[in-house]
Order: structure tokens, then C-alpha cells, then sequence
């Protein structure tokens, strides 16, 4: 079985899954999926993100585990960080909610979560409570 792609390998348009089969019980369903939002993430991006939970957080335990200094791992969190808000930025197509764009004024909410890794990615924050946190914000919308 193949990963999911979120580009067209012809194109790079944006790929629509329009069925989805349960492997048990052979139930199909049609329409249009969107994929996880993990699922644009690399391989190398998502061995990070299971380190870092494993270890809770720990940047220490990251450091030892990957083999990688503090500031590759500050500069990994932040990749990962804007490949996922890079996600959450609302096409054209949905002109109801607004994103961050380049040159735009930022939104406080994404303000607040970036502060909340960079306090983790610090050590000054464990995981667990900045799951809290970034929770807290979502209920806030």
C-alpha cells in the first residue's frame, strides 16, 4: 500500500480522495476525504514528531535518541510547526476564515500556539502541559 499524497505526482495539483473501503467488512464509501493533517508531513518530519513524543517532550532525550544537537532540533520544531500551520492556512477557496498570509497581520491565536512550542522546544514547558495549552486555544475559537 502506497502513502498518501496530497500532490498529483503529474501536476502537483491538489489530489481528492473519493473512496475509502474498510478492510474488514468491505464497507465502501464515496465522496470527498481530505487527508490528515500529519499527512504532509516527511518521513524524516514524522520519525521527529514520534521521537518526541516517546520521549514526552524531553529535548535531552530527543538529543540522544536522534543523535542531533539542540539547535537542529529547535530548527526541526520549526519546521514541523510551519509545515502544519502551512496547513491550517484556509485556501482561496474557502473565504470564510482568514490565515496567516505572508504580509498579512497575524493571527493571535497562531501567535499563542508558536509561543507554546518555542516554550518547549526552550525546555520551559513540558509536553504534556503545552498540549493543555494548545487545547485551551482551540477551545478559544
Amino acid at each position: 500500500m502506497i502513502r498518501i499524497f496530497e500532490k498529483c505526482p503529474a501536476c502537483g495539483g491538489q489530489v481528492l480522495i473519493t473512496e475509502c473501503k474498510c478492510a474488514n467488512c468491505q464497507l465502501q464509501m464515496r465522496g470527498e476525504f481530505r487527508t490528515g493533517q500529519f499527512s504532509s508531513l516527511s518521513e524524516d518530519q514524522l520519525t521527529f514528531v514520534k521521537v518526541f513524543l516517546r520521549t514526552r517532550g524531553n529535548l535531552s532525550e530527543v538529543e540522544k535518541v536522534l543523535g542531533v544537537s539542540y539547535p537542529t532540533i529547535r530548527n526541526k520544531l520549526d519546521e514541523i510547526n510551519d509545515a502544519l500551520t502551512r496547513e491550517e492556512t484556509p485556501s482561496e477557496s474557502n473565504p470564510g476564515k482568514r490565515g496567516n498570509v505572508a504580509g498579512a497581520i497575524s493571527n493571535p491565536t497562531d501567535e499563542a500556539r508558536r509561543a507554546i512550542l518555542q516554550q518547549v522546544a526552550a525546555g520551559e514547558l513540558s509536553a504534556a502541559d503545552a498540549v493543555q495549552k494548545l487545547q485551551g486555544l482551540q477551545g478559544a475559537k
